[in-house]
């Protein structure tokens, strides 16, 4: 067992102000997290402290992750898109992801139940990193472009020429971010707000 895992199961990832105190997310789900880790460990893997989270790879690969949540703590696969999921028990943490795939949990008699599975996928998520198996992702002109997009890059030529100049992955999650709005409106000011990111080469998250 790794130390610093220790001091995250105590303190939390010290990621936001709730760090160290009673409200951190953590505390919410100290025995859920406790069993994950031991059942993890029994596999085999190695335990690090990554993106202040508990980490697990196996000659120093990235394998999983466990995450505390407000409403569940996740077993989260790196590689999970390329497990067989035999008990279609895997989800996709966010509606367009393409690699990594994810277990919620709120009690431990759910992890208890599945714990022989969990094994097994953990297993699994080890022989695909020894094979070298990587996902293969959709490019970026594969993804559908939002309408009041492409109208900005059609009429604006320094803009489209930022836009094009942005690296692959910035370029879908922009287009990403923008489509998930419902309405055109909102989809235009989101295009607006994100233009001064778009000229300085950043993603729509970065700062």
């Amino acid at each position: 067992m790794n130390a610093e895992i220790d001091h995250y199961l105590s303190e939390g990832c010290g990621r936001c102000s709730l760090g160290g105190t009673p409200e951190c997310k953590v505390h919410s789900w100290q025995d859920e997290l406790k069993y994950l880790r031991r059942l993890v460990l029994d596999c085999g893997l190695t335990e690090e402290l990554k993106w202040s989270m508990p980490c697990y790879t196996h000659q120093s690969k990235n394998i999983l992750m466990i995450t505390a949540f407000k409403n569940n703590c996740t077993l989260s696969f790196f590689k999970g898109s390329l497990l067989k999921d035999e008990q279609g028990i895997l989800e996709k943490p966010g509606e367009n992801s393409q690699v990594a795939r994810v277990l919620r949990f709120t009690q431990v008699d759910q992890i208890s139940k599945l714990e022989n599975v969990l094994k097994a996928y953990i297993y699994e998520a080890i022989e695909v990193e020894k094979a070298g198996l990587q996902v293969k992702l959709k490019k970026t002109a594969e993804f559908d472009m939002p309408e009041e997009l492409q109208n900005k890059l059609d009429e604006d030529e320094a803009f489209k020429t930022a836009f094009e100049a942005l690296t692959p992955g910035r370029q879908r999650g922009y287009m990403l971010h923008i489509a998930q709005a419902k309405q055109s409106k909102t989809r235009i000011n989101r295009i607006e707000k994100c233009i001064p990111n778009i000229y300085k080469g950043k993603g729509y998250n970065e700062r």
